[in-house]
């Protein structure tokens, strides 16, 4: 790897870590998924499943255990195979774990859950080679090189499908579960831009609360977190000493043409103080006495959909859909101002196991910010193009295959396109 790409690896590591408003902002539509008459409303935190155990030869159900557990782990291959970039195979992996403990095994009401999520990441990617925005978002998340990272918190639950989860939170567990679109890199989509989309103001990891309030026909949400990344730290280390951010949204299940559907709106906020340093690269951060970041407080607002064309009736949740989103900020001190994204993704009906998608996405820099920076480094707009494809192996192995058309933010830096496979597995 060249000067300049080291230095645009070693940059990007920072760049995404403080910016996740529009993958939460699409999370919010994709646990509308579930039925918002408070009978299934996915909680906001890890979601175990949990299957009554069937006795052999009985045709008795036990009761499901009051503690569960998931492991899914991905192997990565990736080489940049067009560029100035240099066409190195990597490899890299990530484990995440997912415990799910009812209060009844701690001696409480089975109406609170404890959630706790340890993740590892190891190997190296192909994250900063081409584009800006990293390629791998499971291999970006929770920083750089071989890095654990643990996850806890606690979600209480009322009979009207209200739920209300205190603690750290990993936003990629929420971006999983949004439908058609889908998020999180373990499954469809790698690069951050759609696997869990960069906007500055909500951390990938936070520490807070997540109010989710289900109704007959909107789903609503309220976060208050802590607008600091919380990756690698308990998330008690000087809590909202550098203000608070909070993030509303309202999400509307509808059917078109009997199609299912799912539209939300979404507005973020945070009292930040100071340019988020912290999320950004060195280069990217004006030098002192700058005339960007020095406002106080920021906003941004969200219209993301999820838009069923076609259903497949004997596989429910497989189908053929459309999703997009449009961010929009009121600039500095937040570091992009707009962004958008428009795909398709879906199930080969022959191949219910199957799953496939492309997008296009278009992120722009704060354009005051790019101003203040045009003599140390040269920047624009950074669009691209991601398409792949899973093969369903097996029950629990899933064999995907990757491909990125990235034109990077970084002006000097050439077209460059980067493949790669990944194999994901689940017990």
């Amino acid at each position: 790897m060249n000067t300049r790409q080291n230095f645009l690896c070693q940059s990007i590591s920072r760049l995404g870590a403080g910016a996740a408003l529009s993958a939460l902002a699409l999370c919010s539509s994709g646990l509308a998924a579930q039925p918002t008459d408070g009978s299934e409303t996915v909680e906001p935190a890890v979601n175990v499943a949990e299957e009554p155990a069937i006795e052999a030869n009985s045709g008795e159900t036990k009761a499901p255990s009051p503690i569960s557990a998931r492991v899914v782990w991905s192997q990565f291959a990736d080489v940049p195979i067009s560029g100035d970039a240099d066409s190195t195979l990597r490899y890299a992996g990530k484990v995440d774990a997912y415990v799910g403990v009812k209060g009844s095994a701690l001696g409480l009401d089975d109406s609170l859950t404890l959630h706790i999520h340890p993740e590892f990441k190891y190997g190296e990617s192909s994250n900063g080679a081409v584009g800006l925005l990293p390629a791998n978002t499971q291999l970006f998340y929770p920083g750089e090189g071989d890095v654990f990272d643990l996850s806890v918190n606690v979600t209480k639950r009322w009979n009207s499908g209200t739920t209300l989860t205190l603690g750290k939170v990993n936003i990629l567990d929420l971006a999983a579960r949004i439908p058609i679109q889908g998020g999180g890199g373990h499954e469809g989509f790698q690069n951050l831009a759609v696997a869990l989309p960069p906007s500055a103001i909500v951390p990938g990891s936070i520490t807070g609360a997540v109010l989710n309030v289900p109704t007959k026909d909107v789903l609503f949400r309220v976060l208050v977190f802590d607008p600091e990344l919380q990756s690698r730290r308990s998330g008690l280390e000087n809590p909202f000493s550098k203000g608070v951010g909070v993030l509303a949204s309202a999400t509307f299940p509808t059917r078109i043409g009997g199609k299912r559907g799912y539209y939300a709106v979404k507005i973020a906020a945070s009292s930040r103080s100071q340019l988020a340093d912290d999320a950004l690269p060195a280069a990217l951060v004006p030098a002192p006495g700058s005339p960007f970041g020095n406002r106080k407080g920021e906003i941004a607002g969200v219209f993301a959909f999820q838009q069923y064309l076609s259903e497949d009736a004997a596989n429910p949740g497989n189908g053929l859909g459309i999703f997009g989103q449009i961010y929009v900020s009121n600039g500095d001190p937040t570091f992009l101002d707009a962004s958008g994204f428009i795909g398709i993704s879906g199930n080969p009906k022959s191949r219910p196991q199957d799953r496939f998608g492309a997008y296009y996405f278009r992120y722009s820099l704060t354009d005051r910010l790019v101003g203040v920076l045009q003599n140390r480094l040269a920047l624009e707009d950074e669009q691209g193009v991601e398409a792949f494809y899973t093969v369903g192996l097996a029950k629990r192995f899933r064999l995907t295959a990757n491909v990125q058309f990235v034109d990077s933010a970084v002006r000097v830096r050439d077209f460059g396109v980067t493949g790669g496979l990944r194999l994901t597995t689940s017990f």
